[in-house]
């Protein structure tokens, strides 16, 4: 085996085994289906960058080069955590940005390490990353956010309403680009009924359900529903739980409506500076694809 193949070969093991560790141990010490820590998207690929970099340390590579040979790398990546951690297919094209880079980091990083050929600076390096990475994996995560979307609708509140508990399927195709590459979108919410403690139902795309209780019901002004059960799905479980979910109708005195949908979640992947930034995306794109069909309706009635 040539140490080009290497810098491809043990990186990705060492990557993939130290993951699976990590994610088999906060498994079993959460009540998730699983976290995954800061560490195992920025010093994991680090790391390995790092080790690439060392079978590859008597190669003269170029940017352009080292780019390519981490985007190689970054796609050996995903396909194992695929086969061998269960991500699904919008998870891991969500994920490779990061991955890509922080292994290109970590090249550029060895490159200039072993370039040097100072060992007692190379092992503190490593000790730092690797100290990083426990003291990570042993620290509590907890991350809860709420994202919130208005819309002005030309038809009073009474009239909004009766969609906004329920509403019948959406034709319309979606315009988010992760709903038409394969993530599921809302297509028809229906509810037991018009009070509180009814059972509401969200249904997507692919006939996921999401299982929800009503928590407030204020008619014409305030709908609050629960997520009681969400699907078991590789793309939600151990990545997002969706706590709560309201649409707030505010009478404008002119015969239109503002509609605010709220969402409340909790992340388990980290670093929230990036995963948040999708999740954000999605739940927003949700919002308003729900929300302009409500819009339609009410309109047309």
């Amino acid at each position: 085996m040539t140490h080009t193949i290497k810098g491809f070969v043990f990186p990705n093991l060492l990557g993939i085994a130290v993951i699976g560790i990590t994610k088999y141990f906060i498994t079993y010490h959460s009540n998730v289906g699983g976290i995954f820590i800061f560490s195992e998207f920025v010093i994991v690929p680090l790391l390995m960058g790092i080790t690439s970099a060392w079978f590859w340390r008597k190669k003269i590579l170029g940017r352009t080069t080292s780019a390519l040979w981490a985007l190689y790398n970054t796609l050996i990546a995903c396909l194992l955590s695929a086969i061998f951690l269960g991500e699904g297919s919008i998870c891991l094209v969500i994920v490779s940005p990061l991955l890509f880079v922080f292994i290109w980091l970590g090249q550029l990083a060895g490159q200039a390490m072993f370039k040097r050929n100072n060992q007692k600076l190379n092992s503190s390096i490593i000790l730092i990353l690797f100290a990083i990475f426990v003291t990570d994996s042993l620290s509590k995560h907890s991350y809860e956010n709420m994202v919130a979307d208005t819309m002005v609708i030309n038809a009073p509140p009474a009239k909004v309403w009766q969609y906004v508990v329920a509403y019948k399927r959406i034709e319309a195709k979606p315009k988010f680009w992760l709903f038409n590459i394969g993530m599921p979108s809302p297509v028809q919410s229906t509810a037991s009924g018009f009070y509180v403690g009814a059972n509401r139902k969200c249904i997507f795309s692919n006939g996921y359900v999401f299982d929800e209780r009503i928590s407030t019901y204020d008619e014409n002004r305030n709908l609050v529903f629960d997520i009681t059960e969400q699907p078991r799905d590789p793309e939600i479980m151990g990545h997002i739980d969706i706590l709560r979910g309201q649409f707030l109708l505010k009478d404008n005195g002119d015969g239109t409506t503002t509609l605010t949908g709220n969402s409340w979640y909790k992340l388990y992947v980290f670093p929230v500076w990036y995963y948040d930034i999708w999740a954000k995306s999605i739940t927003r794109n949700v919002h308003l694809r729900v929300m302009e069909h409500i819009k339609q309706l009410s309109e047309a009635n």
